[in-house]
């Protein structure tokens, strides 16, 4: 418990951002002063890692404190269930006033509605679940359709959130909320969105297109000023505290920063991961079938891709406009805290719900990929009062929840499988847990293997164990020698035993305790 009663709690989110794309985090090229000025003011942790390295499951888990396994939503394309506990809405009992402004997730958005029911329909017959006793459109509060048609009216407890905005999708391609919102500015969306209204531009990648949106309706810009309005609206009611989750849906592909955000950066800055040039003998055939189409393969949506060099500079090169200005909306958003005598009672909390491979190993995106591109995530936790510094401790997205209400002076609900880091807060050298643990199912069998892809990671202090349900091979790294992850070492069995050991009883250890028996039977 810190030193004051009821703090207001601010967390802001990116989408598929990586530590490593931000100053802070040791970038040399992307300019992100007002992130790099709360990250030293803040307790950075440097290996907060995910529950899953996939939009709605890792924000399902962040709410829940959850595997995904348990809460449900093990993939995109399972709304979270109406009925589960989150973290917010113990916040939203014991008297805050809750919102999530931007990207949600956690309900589906509808984008390829109809590729997505031929891949559902293959699947084998499910636990479906009982909507009986669920309000009627309770899962379609987030689909992209309905709010071209209407003013979506929230409810007043969604997942714990009493007020929402919402903005759905990525990039220049945004709807929800903000799609009514364009439509009262006199701005038919269709005319100002996607790569068909872009502007004329030559690019190298089918990922960039030069957006026709202006930076003043750009979905950064919309979140950015209906988080200072919230601000300014809560300042009036100082006697209620808040619990505020703003959600961008940058810096996730495909990259439209518009304006001057557009030639910020040249693609010639970028410095090239040191893994790209990853063969990958001895990797999942996944890999090794990306690596061998190369150009010619499926460039797609989310699937995972190997960018040629000049694909990858412009990639990073718009991609790091799109993340400064996500940082000049946060620099707004804190600079308002500040004015507004807010920042001393505010705990801020800057993470993301997943990373980007981003050429590492020579592939792009995410899905089916473990390395720590796509599992590690920047996270900051600004307590007033307590000290700044670095952490080198293992933390989970699931840690985030307990940590929270630990430092509000509420408690943990049952069923939260997150560890409470607030002993991090006060000692970055300390620990909370020896390993992170994580899920990843997906609709195809992008393995071949005859079943659609499962896999399981286990990190730990100096390794990583990665296996696949259907393959014999597996992903054995020693992180402490071998960082970039580039010496598969499956052939140790020594450390492959060790490694087996820990991951089944870290499965058994985040497996579900409900329901209690009522009886010896």
């Amino acid at each position: 418990m810190t030193g004051y009663t009821s703090p207001n709690i601010l967390f802001i989110m990116t989408d598929q951002h990586r530590p490593d794309h931000t100053g802070f985090g040791g970038n040399p090229t992307v300019r992100t002063p007002h992130l790099d000025a709360l990250a030293a003011r803040s307790m950075r942790f440097d290996r907060a890692h995910v529950a899953n390295p996939i939009c709605m499951p890792n924000r399902s888990s962040i709410f829940t404190s959850r595997m995904p396994s348990l809460h449900g939503t093990r993939y995109n394309g399972i709304a979270l269930d109406w009925r589960v506990e989150t973290f917010p809405r113990v916040f939203k009992r014991a008297g805050y006033h809750t919102a999530h402004l931007g990207k949600c997730h956690l309900q589906n958005m509808n984008i390829m509605a109809s590729v997505a029911r031929k891949q559902t329909d293959k699947l084998q017959p499910g636990d479906a679940i009982d909507l009986r006793h669920y309000p009627t459109g309770w899962d379609q509060y987030e689909d992209l359709k309905r709010h071209t048609k209407e003013h979506v009216q929230m409810p007043d407890d969604y997942y714990g959130f009493g007020e929402v905005d919402l903005v759905v999708a990525h990039s220049d391609q945004c709807g929800g909320h903000y799609y009514q919102w364009l439509l009262q500015q006199g701005i038919e969306p269709s005319a100002i969105q996607g790569g068909s209204a872009g502007q004329a531009y030559d690019s190298s990648s089918h990922m960039v297109w030069k957006t026709s949106t202006p930076e003043t309706l750009y979905p950064t810009n919309y979140i950015t000023r209906v988080a200072t309005d919230f601000l300014q609206a809560r300042a009036k009611e100082p006697h209620t505290p808040f619990m505020a989750v703003v959600s961008y849906p940058d810096p996730h592909h495909p990259f439209t920063p518009p304006g001057k955000y557009f030639d910020m950066y040249s693609p010639d800055d970028y410095v090239m991961p040191a893994s790209y040039g990853d063969k990958h003998q001895d990797s999942a055939p996944h890999y090794q079938r990306v690596i061998k189409e190369g150009a010619s393969g499926l460039r797609r949506g989310v699937n995972m891709f190997a960018p040629t060099e000049i694909e990858l500079r412009e990639m990073a090169a718009k991609e790091y406009g799109m993340i400064s200005m996500i940082d000049d909306g946060i620099g707004k958003i804190l600079g308002e805290l500040d004015a507004l005598d807010l920042r001393e009672n505010t705990i801020v909390v800057f993470t993301s719900d997943h990373g980007d491979m981003f050429g590492d190993h020579g592939v792009m995106l995410k899905g089916a990929m473990h390395y720590e591109g796509c599992t590690r995530v920047p996270l900051l936790i600004d307590v007033p009062a307590m000290p700044a510094g670095v952490s080198n401790s293992l933390i989970s997205s699931l840690d985030l929840g307990p940590t929270l209400l630990a430092q509000a002076g509420l408690e943990a609900f049952h069923g939260m499988q997150g560890h409470d880091a607030s002993e991090l807060l006060k000692n970055p050298a300390s620990t909370i847990r020896d390993e992170i643990l994580i899920e990843e199912d997906q609709l195809n069998d992008i393995l071949h293997v005859g079943t659609p892809l499962r896999m399981r990671t286990l990190i730990t202090e100096e390794t990583r164990l990665t296996v696949y349900q259907g393959y014999e091979g597996a992903e054995l790294f020693d992180l402490k020698n071998d960082p970039d992850e580039m010496n598969n070492l499956t052939e140790s069995s020594a450390l492959r035993a060790d490694m087996n050991e820990r991951l089944i009883n870290a499965l058994m250890a985040n497996d579900d305790v409900s329901p209690k028996p009522t009886a010896f039977a």
